[in-house]
Formats: structure tokens, sequence, C-alpha cells
């Protein structure tokens, strides 16, 4: 079964960090587009960042929403499919359910999208609180 989890949230004082993580079953998540997206209350969910998938010579390369300012970066994990969103300064702004998603298509190469109608396949969410 295809599944993905995030994981990680939680609440954050303004300047800290988190790291979410993005677990995958049923498929080997390396290979496929990934993307990161976040939602706040009473506002469209609006992209993070995304990485495309590996190839057999090539390792996916990630980008980033004009929104996260260079704070956030987007890593692979080989050794248990997942994929992580290192967050750092963070803002109250920041505030949001955060997802991954991916549309399950091998595209080594093909980059990646900043769309949320371009994935079909969603975790549940995890909430990320920035407060003092």
């Amino acid at each position: 079964q295809v599944q993905l989890v995030e994981s990680g949230g939680g609440l954050v004082r303004p300047g800290g960090s988190l790291v979410l993580t993005c677990a995958a079953s049923g498929f080997h998540l390396p290979y496929y587009r990934l993307g990161w997206f976040r939602q706040a209350p009473g506002k469209e969910r609006e992209a993070v960042g995304c990485i495309d998938g590996d190839g057999r010579s090539y390792r996916g390369v990630p980008l980033y929403s004009d929104s996260t300012e260079s704070r956030f970066t987007i890593s692979k994990d080989y050794t248990d499919n997942t994929v992580h969103l290192q967050m750092n300064a963070l803002k109250p702004e920041d505030t949001a359910v955060y997802y991954c998603a991916t549309d399950l298509v091998l595209n080594a190469g093909s980059g990646c999208y900043l769309k949320a109608q371009k994935y079909d396949r969603w975790g549940q969410g995890t909430q990320v609180t920035v407060a003092s």
C-alpha cells in the first residue's frame, strides 16, 4: 500500500529549528518527485519546496519557494526511505500544517513542481507552531 506519513512537527520558538520527515511505504521514495507544502488556517495551501527523483546516475535536485527565503533545506535519506525538511530561523508566519506529496511518476532529472495540483498522493500532515 502506497502511503506517506509526515512527522516532526511541534511547538518551537521564533528563531528555532525543526526537522520534518516524510516517510514512504509501498514504493522507493528517492526515485519519485516529492513536494512539501503547508497550509495555515484560513489560507490556501502553498508550496514550500520540492525535489525530483533520482536516476541511475542522477541525484534529485531541490527547488524552493521564494517564501522560504533560503531558510529551508530538503534532503533524502536513503537508509530509511524518507525525505526531510530542515527548517531554520522559524518565524510565527511559518505556523501551518505541513504536508508531503508525490505524483508517483518516475522522473529522474525532469524537475519537480511547486503546485499542489500536480501531486495526487498526500500525507496526513504535521502541525508546526512557531510562538513564544
